[in-house]
């Protein structure tokens, strides 16, 4: 039973109408955004979120969406003592304080999608890498990956996330800005994987000098339906050839994230 429908009767109607009832779960924390007709419900909300998922044990509330540089959102903990989770994927594991850094469990079909497509002995660029969940699966194939990541707490689990998937030999993690390409210069990569932080417009135009001619490129960014057209059409004027393409879910209303797969000709 959905969690909207296991509230009625414990909420008011009319408040419980504010409420979308969506919850996203992180390993054992699940993440709810309480509107602000129903904070008296708040820990109703958490306590029906606990006994209906015997793998949560923290609830955490949304105040705010993710800004800053860190890309980190603003929780209030509605249930539980710990932050800190650990959180499978598709055969690997990641530790992270989930209101420390940057992470969504959305993501992880695509996270497949992208990293199986990487062959052994390929060089991958992963800029704003977060904890790694593209760094890892992409060294666990044999893939020989730069990752850079400026938020120190990220970076401190992404450290930890490497040794704990036992990829410690193909990864070089970077602590530091990606927009700060004087490290990369001269050389090239063979993918470069780009998970653009919402609001950043240049993330292709700054990453695509280095990509090997013939290399893929998968591109993040976001944006309207309606500005699609215009995009893939810029794209192609750049010199690239579009191989797919996909909308990766809402981040905002009539905003989505999209994915275009590029290989680079020129």
């Amino acid at each position: 039973m959905r969690l909207k429908d296991l509230l009625k009767g414990r909420v008011p109607d009319e408040a419980l109408r504010r409420f979308s009832g969506r919850f996203d779960v992180v390993g054992d924390v699940a993440i709810v955004s309480v509107p602000m007709e129903m904070e008296a419900y708040k820990h109703v909300v958490a306590g029906t979120i606990l006994s209906t998922r015997k793998n949560v044990y923290t609830v955490l509330n949304k105040v705010q969406k993710a800004a800053s540089d860190s890309r980190t959102a603003s929780f209030e903990v509605l249930a539980g003592d710990t932050t800190i989770t650990r959180y499978r994927e598709f055969g690997f594991q990641y530790r992270f304080d989930v209101t420390k850094v940057f992470f969504t469990s959305r993501m992880a079909y695509e996270r497949r999608r992208v990293t199986e497509q990487v062959e052994p002995g390929e060089t991958v660029l992963v800029p704003f890498c977060g904890v790694g969940p593209y760094v890892i699966p992409a060294a666990a194939r044999g893939g020989r990956v730069t990752a850079i990541e400026k938020n120190p707490e990220a970076y401190g689990w992404l450290r930890e996330n490497i040794v704990l998937n036992h990829v410690e030999g193909p990864v070089t993690a970077i602590l530091g800005d990606a927009r700060d390409t004087g490290h990369l210069q001269g050389k090239r990569f063979d993918r470069i994987i780009i998970p653009t932080p919402y609001g950043m417009k240049d993330s292709l135009d700054l990453f695509a000098p280095f990509a090997a001619r013939d290399g893929m490129i998968h591109f993040y960014t976001f944006g309207a339906r309606n500005e699609i057209p215009a995009l893939v059409d810029v794209l192609v004027s750049k010199g690239f050839d579009l191989t797919f393409q996909d909308e990766c879910g809402n981040v905002a209303p009539g905003i989505k994230r999209w994915v275009f797969d590029l290989v680079k000709t020129g």
